[in-house]
């Protein structure tokens, strides 16, 4: 497990809200800080606080640049700390409250008790990301849940950072019969996705109504790129890497596809969505949950363009153009 530390400096709501859109240097670091803002004094503006997570102790210029980003921290001290050896994710989950998101019930324990007339998901405390509790976990439930309800179709489905596997777990409980791929960069994340997949009774392997989860660094792997191209494809990570990865997404995502993205703050919406649209896709949606908005947006079809024949059952372990699976 790598050290973490966290630098706090103090700062004002106006540097808070534009912080987001530009980090400066720091965005060219070999591993940028994650930048956190928070109200210390209930609706004073001068009084907030930003908190910057590192893999690693930043040296002097680092903190210079974070320092940077908030100005009136100037002559203010900072505080650096290097946090303990922990499983912060799970301490954070011990003893959460269930979670329901559009259709969708997500248990952390075996002695949260069942609510009817949802379909139940237990994700316990782990190492990965996405047990249901954040605002982008249960905005991405909530917005599956409501391309469901508005009648869409799905028959190629992929979770790009699936982290715990919930989201790709949950499109495929409404679309059975589709085909699903999940990545995640973290190899911890990956083998948890597939524990949960078995505590779900989600099936692993190729072929319809089954599971694939590998590796991978964005889409940037054989089995994602043999898969391609999707007709759902979900991906919350963080703004920075979603901008990054527009156009590979993009690339990947079937004509008429849907994408659906979060991770990203309301300050930064601006910015992802500008990123796609260059990508030829439109804003089809948003739920906003607190600062933490949920995209919804639809790749423009090219002229000329027929809509893909929907792939039936018989079409096990092959899919038209994609080959053995």
């Amino acid at each position: 497990m790598s050290q973490s530390w966290k630098l706090t400096l103090p700062c004002t709501r106006a540097e808070a809200e534009t912080l987001s859109e530009d980090m400066g240097p720091l965005a060219d670091l070999p591993n940028p800080p994650v930048l956190m803002t928070s109200e210390v004094v209930e609706d004073d503006p001068q009084q907030w606080q930003l908190d910057a997570y590192f893999d690693g102790k930043p040296n002097a210029r680092t903190i210079a640049m974070v320092r940077h980003l908030v100005p009136s921290s100037e002559h203010q001290p900072h505080v650096l700390e290097k946090l303990p050896d922990e499983d912060w994710v799970k301490i954070s989950q011990e003893g959460l409250a269930p979670v329901i998101a559009g259709r969708f019930h997500v248990r952390n324990s075996l002695h949260d008790p069942i609510t009817p007339g949802y379909i139940p998901f237990l994700i316990g405390a782990g190492r990965a990301f996405g047990t249901g509790q954040h605002e982008t976990t249960s905005g991405c439930l909530a917005m599956i849940d409501c391309c469901r309800r508005t009648g869409a179709r799905f028959g190629n489905i992929a979770d790009v950072g699936t982290g715990t596997g919930i989201l790709a777990f949950a499109a495929m409980h409404l679309w059975p019969q589709a085909y699903a791929t999940a990545s995640d960069i973290d190899p911890a994340s990956v083998e948890i996705a597939a524990e949960n997949a078995a505590i779900n009774h989600v099936r692993l392997g190729p072929g319809l109504g089954r599971l694939r989860v590998v590796q991978a660094a964005g889409v940037d792997h054989a089995v994602i790129q043999t898969r391609a191209r999707y007709d759902l494809l979900i991906a919350n990570i963080l703004a920075g890497p979603l901008i990054e990865l527009a156009p590979s997404l993009c690339a990947v995502l079937e004509e008429g596809g849907t994408l659906i993205l979060a991770g990203l703050l309301d300050t930064q919406a601006d910015r992802v969505i500008a990123a796609y649209r260059r990508q030829g896709m439109r804003l089809a949606d948003r739920i906003d949950n607190g600062q933490w908005p949920t995209l919804r947006l639809r790749k423009r079809p090219t002229i000329g363009w027929k809509r893909p024949r929907r792939w039936a059952a018989e079409d096990v372990g092959e899919a038209p153009g994609f080959g053995s699976w």
